[in-house]
């Protein structure tokens, strides 16, 4: 008599320990399956020449083979032992074929990447018996680096002239920029919000890479009646946007 458990009763651990147990039995009926279609296409090719050489070893000798016939029949025996070989491979699985290996071959770094030149040179260039060496050649070999964002201050200038006669100061107007007295240029601004449109970084979290790379902005009071203090990137892309 087959004993069910009851899976209403049984305790997660149980029921993941029978889905395994499950499993493997499936995996072992599946191999038993695969043997015994093999073990059948074995012993109909056994039964197949043991039939051929009982017929020519205890056949009439009316019906025994004459040896164009022995020939021929061994020509078709070997046509089906080709079959039978051809259908074993089929369905036995395949082996790993050892495939002769072609060393990797790495792509070339991009030649649009800036290049820092860093030479390694002996140093000492005389040779044992005292003459100087010269170079022949070099070997070069490229390292790919990656240096997180960099701030950089654009400091602009406005110089003072004036004249001490007529009283006169004349000075340079003052660049139009994107968000007037504001600090960061448009190749920040335009940073901040291709990060945040077309990237789908959240500007809090650009917030913690400006802190990382040295940059703390500190969240202030938006003037405009928000309740909750608005931090500097997101003041930046909100006077961004309001032109629009």
């Amino acid at each position: 008599m087959t004993f069910s458990p009851n899976l209403d009763q049984m305790t997660p651990e149980q029921l993941r320990a029978l889905a395994a147990q499950a499993l493997q039995l499936q995996s072992q009926v599946e191999a038993m399956g695969r043997k015994i279609q093999n073990d059948g296409i074995l012993i109909e090719q056994f039964k197949f020449e043991i039939a051929l050489l009982k017929r020519h070893k205890f056949a009439k000798r009316s019906e025994q083979i004459s040896p164009a016939q022995g020939s021929l029949l061994d020509d078709l025996l070997d046509t089906d032992l080709e079959a039978i070989e051809a259908e074993l491979k089929k369905l036995l699985p395949a082996s790993p074929q050892a495939e002769p290996r072609q060393p990797p071959k790495r792509a070339p770094l991009p030649p649009q990447f800036p290049r820092t030149v860093i030479c390694h040179e002996p140093e000492n260039t005389q040779g044992p018996c005292g003459c100087q060496l010269q170079r022949i050649g070099e070997d070069v070999s490229e390292k790919l680096d990656y240096t997180p964002g960099v701030f950089t201050v654009e400091q602009h200038v406005r110089g003072k002239w004036a004249c001490g006669q007529c009283e006169t100061l004349i000075q340079a107007p003052v660049p139009a920029q994107v968000i007037d007295k504001g600090i960061p240029t448009a190749g920040l601004l335009a940073h901040v919000m291709v990060a945040k449109f077309a990237d789908h970084l959240p500007l809090y979290r650009q917030e913690k890479i400006f802190s990382r790379a040295g940059l703390a902005i500190v969240a202030r009071p938006w003037p405009t009646g928000l309740d909750k203090p608005v931090c500097g990137s997101s003041r930046w892309s909100m006077r961004c946007v309001k032109p629009c």
